[in-house]
């Protein structure tokens, strides 16, 4: 955390220097010695103590809100990127941080899914399958090629491993796969555990499985990883894949997940 604060307060001397003080309405002059905005017209813009931003400035140990972290990205106009980039240097949540909704999935995003032969699909911010391609739907036969009914809650991965009586044959060692699925998930969404959508899917998966509440109020967490997956599948018998996640540079909050057949 300290590596932090010291890289958010140079970050913010870099801002600073490079802003022209008339671009926010302060006077130049020749009296000027500091080079783009002072301190003191930073933390004005900002609405804090000139002292306070001079601590950001100078990495001290102190909280910095994220109203104050908005209103800073706002007043000294920094790009998408500047903006995440302060709000992680920080280690605070942007709350304007922008999002795709799990009901779609962008259009390239899906014609790529056509180009790969081996199964692949892409989950959404929850879970959702958001699109598979041909050898997706027959790898996870009776689940991706059966059409979803009117009404009926989105393909989800966490729904298919926990609610499906089937899925604990399909799955090679489920308890195993499900346990770490549950641990991927709490560290896929440690920043946004309070968002009303997912804490209804948990109550949903914790109501009707006794095995996701077990392992969700163990509060293990893990990265999701590649590596080997197995199946066994109603026609084809066992078969082995090596699982590769891939996140878009520009929809960070989706996963490309390709399954690469093994000899």
């Amino acid at each position: 955390m300290e590596t932090r604060r010291k890289e958010l307060g140079e970050f913010l001397q870099v801002l600073r220097r490079r802003s022209a003080p008339a671009d926010f309405g302060f006077a130049t002059g020749a009296r000027r010695r500091t080079e783009g905005l002072r301190r003191e017209e930073v933390a004005q813009l900002v609405g804090i103590s000139p002292t306070w931003y001079t601590w950001i400035e100078q990495g001290r140990a102190i909280n910095i809100s994220s109203e104050a972290l908005d209103r800073l990205a706002s007043q000294l106009r920094l790009t998408r990127s500047e903006r995440a980039y302060l709000f992680e240097m920080a280690d605070r949540r942007d709350p304007h941080a922008p999002f795709q909704d799990d009901d779609a999935a962008p259009a390239p995003l899906l014609s790529l899914l056509d180009e790969i032969r081996a199964p692949a699909y892409l989950m959404g911010r929850h879970w959702d399958v958001l699109g598979w391609n041909g050898a997706a739907a027959t790898l996870f036969a009776g689940w991706l090629d059966t059409p979803r009914g009117p009404g009926e809650a989105a393909h989800n991965m966490l729904r298919f491993v926990f609610l499906r009586p089937e899925t604990r044959g399909f799955l090679a060692d489920w308890e195993t796969r499900a346990r770490r699925i549950a641990a991927e998930f709490r560290a896929d969404c440690r920043t946004r555990l309070d968002e009303p959508a997912l804490q209804r899917l948990v109550a949903e998966l914790e109501q009707a499985s006794p095995e996701f509440a077990r392992f969700w109020k163990q509060h293990d967490v893990l990265e999701r990883q590649g590596g080997e997956r197995a199946f066994q599948h109603p026609a084809q018998g066992l078969i082995r894949y090596q699982q590769t996640t891939l996140r878009p540079v520009e929809n960070e909050q989706i996963k490309l997940v390709v399954l690469q057949a093994l000899g």
